[in-house]
């Protein structure tokens, strides 16, 4: 009872607050915004462990330079942001400030965030008071030497930062302004799909072109032909969004995690906004050419698919919709990296289960009777067959992938 009653006192009081700050907005319809803010920003990806209590933290979030562990974000007095002031709220979003004013790594992507809106803050920040607060000190930075001082970030915002909160387009319609921005903001989609440079910074003049993440190809998602989501329609995209799968593509890896906890949850205009942006979005591209069919290694890969893999994806590639991913003409198979597609065969993959989709198919793993070669063949055939036209991949990339792997 007591537990209810503080809880109740924290939503009527981070409630009043915000419905002051916009002019007598009413309590319970600004903490359900906050709620939904939650949902379109993923914060449950690195503030909850799965089997603890909401926002904690302590989940392990791995970058090229260290770990990282996402902080409690519940109103604990203590060990979360029970004593922060929504100001103070406001600058760890909007400038990747902690409360004592250092400077935070931006595996918090505040460099995103800084685009949503004062409102959706205050929205947010109502809705997180109303947390049950959980004393659970978490410390964050565990990165090693040099890389553990903040003083560094001084520098990588310096080249990698740029502060402000979004701006529509006024030559776009509001449609297309509300996928932008929650593409460029709260669903932060770069952080995973745009390239990094050597500070881990984002290569903006990329945006959105695909990028390595924690050893998954985190594919191109713009309308680009061949490589990126030209052959998709925005249904399509909706509902992959939406379910996990379509006639294309199964989520998996960090993406099926992203739909499990967020967009499968998202309001069905929100999805068609990011649909109608993402297929706006074009770039130039080279197709290489294809290798030829007579090829050594793609006639040993055809060898293998025709024995491992054409029973589920089919002869020629198509796959079958939402249950084994269509490998023919597609966006990650023609991916400069191939490392989601020799994780996958290496390792297997179970895709994401959803509301809409609640039985998840699931790859067997071919490490144990597939050696580093045949990975290569088999993938180089794929990646060359079909429509589709992209790099061989050596036997010497499948055996540091596995070496990964192994020592995961």
């Amino acid at each position: 009872m007591k537990t209810l009653l503080s809880v109740s006192f924290a939503l009527l009081t981070a409630a009043s607050a915000g419905a002051h700050a916009l002019g007598g907005q009413d309590a319970y319809e600004l903490v359900e915004k906050g709620r939904y803010i939650s949902t379109l920003g993923d914060c449950t990806a690195c503030h909850t462990i799965p089997g603890k209590p909401l926002f904690s933290g302590g989940v392990a979030i791995d970058t090229p330079f260290g770990k990282l562990l996402g902080a409690n974000i519940t109103p604990d007095q203590e060990t979360g942001i029970g004593r922060w002031s929504f100001e103070e709220f406001e600058a760890s979003m909007a400038r990747g400030h902690r409360r004592d004013g250092k400077q935070l790594y931006p595996a918090m992507p505040y460099s995103a965030y800084t685009k949503v809106t004062r409102a959706d803050n205050q929205a947010l920040w109502a809705y997180l008071r109303t947390i049950e607060p959980v004393h659970n000190k978490v410390e964050t930075n565990q990165l090693p030497f040099p890389f553990s001082l903040r003083m560094n970030m001084k520098v990588w915002n310096w080249m990698n930062f740029e502060q402000g909160e979004f701006k529509p387009k006024a030559d776009k319609n509001a449609e297309w302004n509300r996928g932008a921005y929650l593409v460029q903001g709260l669903g932060h989609c770069g952080s995973c799909h745009t390239p990094k440079n050597l500070l881990g910074g984002d290569k903006n003049d990329e945006f959105l072109q695909g990028g390595v993440l924690q050893g998954w190809m985190a594919p191109n998602i713009t309308g680009a032909a061949h490589v990126g989501l030209g052959d998709w329609s925005e249904a399509d995209i909706v509902q992959y969004l939406k379910t996990g799968a379509n006639r294309f593509d199964i989520a998996s890896g960090p993406m099926a995690e992203a739909v499990e906890h967020s967009t499968q949850h998202w309001r069905d205009e929100d999805l068609m906004a990011v649909a109608v942006y993402l297929k706006d979005l074009d770039h130039e591209h080279d197709k290489p050419k294809a290798l030829a069919a007579d090829d050594p290694v793609m006639r040993a890969g055809s060898a293998i698919y025709a024995d491992r893999c054409s029973g589920c994806h089919t002869p020629n590639g198509d796959g079958i919709a939402t249950l084994f991913p269509k490998l023919a003409n597609a966006p990650l198979v023609n991916a400069q990296d191939a490392a989601s597609m020799i994780r996958v065969v290496l390792a297997g993959n179970r895709a994401v289960s959803t509301d809409a989709a609640p039985t998840g198919p699931a790859m067997p793993a071919f490490a144990w009777n597939l050696s580093d070669e045949n990975v290569a063949d088999v993938l180089t055939y794929i990646r060359n067959s079909w429509g589709n036209a992209a790099a061989p991949i050596s036997a010497d990339e499948v055996r540091k992938q596995r070496e990964a792997l192994q020592s995961e």
